[in-house]
């Protein structure tokens, strides 16, 4: 049964994944990958649990027919399922490519650019690729799903190292409610990656404002500063490339007297979108904990560059509230600069590829399969063990019991042994397997309890010759003479003429003739009386039948050997009779030309 189902089982792989190279686009072939690996395992999981009940369970066979069709049902709905969603998911359309998408042996972080990510981009552009992460545009909340489901079926190795950049340009919005309203969008996104890479993606937020001294921007284009909040270090921190993080109040003192000015400027500045970001963060966070997608950023970056505002927009509405001078709106057209220098501060691991997370989900499969195939193994070898055990221990008791007790348990064992050898000669079941076949360590034991007692033979056959009693002929005298008489009454030949029959078919036996009387008269003369009679009857025979006189014995018990009671008149009538015997002696006399009767009174029985 195992044999058949591997070789079934290596002939569904192979032709399941030769037949796994869709065409188009590489979505597709991923979720056309990710599809069959689910109707994969779902096979594999089948097949494994039919192994399993036919090969392993203790279970009989109704139980097995029960369990094998409720698996046949089971999988061949999910296997109805998941062909339709692959039926589903061939008419992907072609805008559902990969473009854009970074390639899955990239190392550095894959970061979703949210919130206003055109300003990041040029016109047309979908991705920038820096040596630290790979960006990639998201221009609305609905394509931050699509984008994170499109990664997990064509790159799912690179989704552990997914990173959501919210960049936030206060001076492109113009309205407090619109904007909350804006933010509450883009977290639900963040949470409805959840489903697609497994977990809920890291978000870095990063704050842009223009410099406070837009006319010296030509001067400090390369001095742009990234000034970080993260959770394990308390307080602003300015981030070099060269030192790393550094309190901002340091790096204030560390500047020279040429650029302290412009260095105290930054700060205030940096204040100020402090209380502007705490400001939209409190009010947000009391709206997305009622809603339950509150998450909290790894990093919030500030920097000062130049930012195309709006008129009226959020950060002038926040620098006039504390002083009261309203700034210049700034104008760039240049793409903002990218947040390479924080990717270093947060973590990233590696995801696994369609191929390792089917090796993967294969191997939790099998040694679910081979734990619980243990599992039934070691039940299996402990009923057998039980078994022989009491079977060792019943002949053990045996002593003192009869043979028959003894041959029934010696038979048990008997069949115990021969079971045992023949599994250590062809080899040990399936259901015993695996490593933990107990049954070498019983053949000793009773290998050594069947040489303790042999069975005795059965006897041989005894012929024995059972003689049976004399056939006896019982004859009323009354019916045959008068009264105190010994001459044969005339009627009395009808009563004579049968027992004549019986004798002549005997020829050649002993013939006694003996007479009886009741206990009424003289028992002399009763004695007298009962052999006159008994002669009487003889001489008719020998007359009639022509018998030898020397095939009759003639006795007269007169009455000493009553069959009833003489005390009632029915008694003494039974007492007075004329017995005939016919003894089984062939030899006691021979008629002429007749051969003599077997003795058919003596047989033989042969008794054990």
């Amino acid at each position: 049964m195992g044999g058949g189902y591997c070789d079934a089982g290596w002939s569904l792989v192979c032709a399941f994944f030769c037949a796994c190279r869709p065409g188009g686009t590489a979505y597709r072939a991923g979720i056309t990958m990710h599809v069959r690996s689910r109707l994969w395992l779902t096979i594999l999981s089948l097949f494994l649990t039919l192994w399993l009940i036919s090969g392993f369970l203790p279970l009989s066979a109704v139980n097995q027919i029960i369990l094998t069709l409720v698996s046949v049902v089971a999988a061949g709905l999910v296997l109805w399922y998941q062909w339709r969603c692959l039926s589903s998911r061939r008419d992907i359309p072609e805008k559902a490519g990969d473009d854009g998408l970074p390639p899955e042996y990239f190392q550095g972080h894959v970061l979703l650019v949210a919130g206003n990510s055109d300003a990041w981009f040029e016109p047309g552009q979908a991705y920038r690729e820096t040596a630290s992460g790979w960006y990639l545009r998201v221009d609305t909340p609905e394509q931050m799903r699509i984008l994170a489901e499109r990664l997990s079926y064509s790159r799912p190795a690179l989704c552990g190292q997914v990173v959501v950049m919210l960049g936030l340009l206060p001076e492109q919005h113009t309205s407090d409610e619109a904007f909350l309203s804006w933010l509450r969008n883009w977290q639900r996104a963040v949470m409805q990656c959840r489903q697609w890479l497994n977990t809920t993606p890291p978000v870095l937020v990063t704050l842009m404002v223009s410099e406070p001294s837009p006319q010296n921007t030509s001067l400090n284009k390369h001095s742009t500063h990234w000034f970080t909040l993260t959770p394990d270090l308390p307080g602003m921190h300015i981030r070099l490339t060269e030192a790393g993080a550094i309190p901002a109040e340091e790096w204030l003192q560390a500047c020279d007297a040429a650029s302290r000015l412009r260095c105290v400027s930054e700060l205030l500045w940096l204040n100020a979108m402090l209380s502007w970001y705490n400001r939209v963060t409190d009010a947000l966070t009391a709206i997305c904990r009622q809603e339950h997608f509150y998450f909290r950023p790894v990093a919030v970056g500030f920097c000062l560059t130049s930012v195309a505002a709006r008129p009226g927009n959020l950060w002038q509405q926040q620098l006039t509230s504390l002083t009261a001078l309203p700034p210049p709106a700034g104008v760039s057209s240049q793409v903002l600069p990218l947040p390479d220098i924080l990717l270093s501060g947060i973590p990233r691991h590696r995801g696994l590829s369609h191929w390792h997370r089917l090796c993967r989900q294969t191997g939790a499969i099998v040694g679910v399969f081979l734990l619980l195939a243990m599992l039934a193994s070691f039940m299996n070898n402990q009923r057998l063990v039980r078994s022989v055990g009491e079977h060792l221990t019943a002949w053990h008791r045996m002593r003192g019991y009869s043979s028959e007790s003894k041959t029934t348990a010696l038979q048990r064992l008997q069949a115990d042994s021969q079971l045992l050898n023949d599994w250590q000669q062809r080899g040990v079941p399936q259901r015993y397997g695996l490593g933990l076949y107990q049954g070498m360590w019983l053949i000793p034991p009773v290998e050594r309890a069947t040489g303790e007692w042999v069975a005795p033979r059965p006897p041989r056959p005894v012929i024995q010759k059972v003689t049976q009693t004399p056939k006896t002929v019982r004859l009323n005298s009354l019916a045959l003479f008068d009264a105190g008489k010994w001459t044969l009454k005339p009627g009395a030949t009808k009563w004579l003429v049968n027992a004549l029959v019986d004798i002549k078919a005997k020829a050649g036996w002993l013939i006694v003739v003996s007479g009886h009387t009741d206990n009424t008269g003289d028992p002399l003369r009763n004695q007298a009386l009962s052999l006159k009679r008994a002669e009487a009857v003889r001489d008719w025979m020998r007359d009639t039948g022509d018998i030898p006189q020397s095939c009759f014995a003639v006795q007269g018990y007169g009455e000493s050997r009553p069959v009833a009671p003489n005390d009632t008149a029915e008694g003494r009538a039974r007492n007075r009779r004329v017995e005939i015997s016919l003894v089984p002696q062939a030899d006691a006399c021979r008629l002429p030309d007749v051969s003599p009767a077997p003795e058919e009174g003596a047989s033989e029985n042969i008794t054990e």
